[in-house]
């Protein structure tokens, strides 16, 4: 899953609560049930795969790097500003943009925990990782399957949302 799918599905949900802490709970939850889920998603040049064991995957930090922490960033910003736009019309700021936004921190911090356990194998990010390997579907979509898709699943969880609260 794409990251912008992942801040805009921890928003709607993370929206749902008036306490921020429990946003955030929310939406680092739906990331492992978004990636549950046959997805499409990019992969990172700087990455290197370890098929045999996948506890072994690495993030190179070398010239490759730099092109995908832009990837990286626009998507989750892009994410980020997209959440703000679809829940509150703009960027301004009220009393609900707190849960809203930890909800999309939420949505995306297992990701960022990923590329810390790449960095650093300890504990708990080497739990976290085995979870997340474990409930990562295997299966993956191409094409417009896989973009419609992660489309299709953020605009249900907006409207979800919307309908709840």
């Amino acid at each position: 899953m794409i990251l912008a799918t992942h801040a805009i599905v921890g928003a709607a949900v993370g929206r749902l609560f008036d306490n921020p802490w429990l946003s955030l709970a929310a939406g680092y939850l739906s990331h492992y049930a978004l990636d549950a889920i046959p997805h499409s998603q990019y992969h990172l040049v700087s990455q290197v795969s370890e098929d045999s064991n996948p506890l072994d995957d690495d993030i190179v930090i070398d010239r490759r790097f730099l092109g995908d922490l832009i990837l990286i960033g626009t998507d989750c910003i892009g994410g980020f500003l997209l959440a703000l736009f679809i829940f509150q019309g703009g960027l301004g700021y009220n009393a609900a943009t707190i849960s809203l936004l930890a909800g999309a921190a939420g949505g995306v911090l297992p990701d960022f925990l990923q590329f810390l356990y790449f960095k650093i194998k300890v504990e708990p990010l080497t739990a976290l990782q085995k979870i997340h390997n474990k409930i990562h579907a295997q299966k993956e979509l191409h094409g417009f399957t896989g973009a419609a898709s992660q489309i299709a699943i953020a605009v249900i969880a907006i409207i979800i949302s919307k309908l709840i609260k």
